[in-house]
């Protein structure tokens, strides 16, 4: 099975956020970054699973 990956603008529209917010805290809040590519020209990626995973964990109980 191969491992499919998401652009940053698929994966802002799948978490309903802004590009400008997943640059600034896709690392900080725990989402892996995938960089395809040499310097600023790199191809920034992130993993389905990986940000399906993500979302799972945010989930808030009881509240």
């Amino acid at each position: 099975m191969a491992v499919q990956f998401m652009g940053i603008r698929e994966t802002a529209d799948y978490l309903n956020v802004s590009v400008s917010w997943l640059y600034k805290n896709a690392a900080r809040s725990g989402l892996a970054i995938y960089r395809f590519g040499p310097g600023s020209n790199a191809k920034i990626r992130f993993k389905v699973s990986e940000v399906e995973a993500w979302v799972k964990q945010q989930r808030v109980t009881g509240w």
